[in-house]
């Protein structure tokens, strides 16, 4: 993790002073500096940790953005932006942009432990362009930097999540492939149409569901959306050329959308034949 000294100083004296804000229980580094994939433009990300039965108050985090911030910034109340990115901030600093991030413990506790199971969602409406995975939480915990944590808890979450669940991979991929694989189906009468909307619809519905099961495949936790291609890099299951047939597959014109679902089903039988037998459909289609 390569962070500029100026950034480095800003992080420091911000977790200072949230530590000292009653009711925050753990501070992190999370985002793209933890995660290694950090520009000259990145954001410092920070990750707020607080109990539910005895959370810190939304004015104490104004008080510490105010003490940074260089224009008007923005500080929510718990979750004010869904059920999942559950609040926070974002602010302009001398040093950039800074963003804070609010999470619930018993609500990642409680992510963890059905993900051991082989539980997850994903909330279509929590954010663009496809929704926030629960398995997030897990990614998150995986790479953030602790940097204040007295009872441990970012320790034993670590732990846990380092090895990924054999349960939530298969419920993953066979989920994600299925809905794949039922999207393609859908996709081939829209095309036949020249139904632009409900094609490209059915195109990024897919592609997001077969992201998913590489990133399962490869027992990898996505941090998202963005940068997915430098998130699976260097992973061993990925079909060849995997992102010059991403993007043949979304460039779609009316004229197109047959050809562009026929590389649909051919990547998604790709991704099957990776799978070695974790995916069956459910129906025959």
């Amino acid at each position: 993790m390569s962070i500029p000294e100026n950034k480095q100083r800003l992080l420091a004296r911000i977790a200072d002073d949230l530590q000292n804000v009653e009711g925050v229980a753990a501070v992190v580094l999370g985002g793209s500096y933890a995660a290694g994939m950090a520009s000259d433009l990145s954001d410092l990300d920070i990750g707020i940790y607080y109990h539910v039965d005895k959370p810190f108050k939304i004015d104490d985090i104004k008080v510490v953005v105010e003490k940074y911030a260089v224009s008007p910034a923005t500080v929510t109340d718990f979750y004010e932006w869904g059920p999942w990115v559950n609040g926070g901030a974002w602010m302009i600093t001398e040093e950039g942009k800074v963003d804070f991030l609010y999470r619930n413990i018993r609500q990642v506790q409680q992510t963890i432990d059905k993900a051991q199971q082989g539980e997850w969602e994903n909330h279509f409406e929590q954010q663009p362009p496809y929704g926030f995975s629960s398995v997030i939480y897990l990614a998150e915990v995986s790479i953030c930097q602790p940097l204040y944590d007295p009872m441990g808890v970012l320790a034993a979450w670590k732990k846990t999540v380092s090895v990924y669940p054999p349960l939530l991979k298969a419920t993953i991929v066979r989920q994600s492939l299925w809905s794949a694989d039922f999207t393609c189906w859908q996709a081939t009468g829209f095309a036949e149409k020249q139904d632009v909307y409900n094609t490209v619809g059915c195109l990024t519905r897919a592609m997001k569901n077969i992201m998913a099961a590489l990133f399962a495949l490869n027992e990898r936790y996505p941090l998202g959306d963005k940068r997915v291609p430098e998130q699976l890099q260097e992973a061993a299951s990925v079909p060849a050329d995997l992102w010059e047939k991403v993007n043949t597959i979304l460039c779609a014109s009316p004229d197109t959308l047959p050809e562009n679902v026929a590389a649909l089903k051919a990547l998604h039988q790709e991704v099957v034949l990776l799978s070695d037998g974790l995916y069956k459909p459910l129906y025959q289609l």
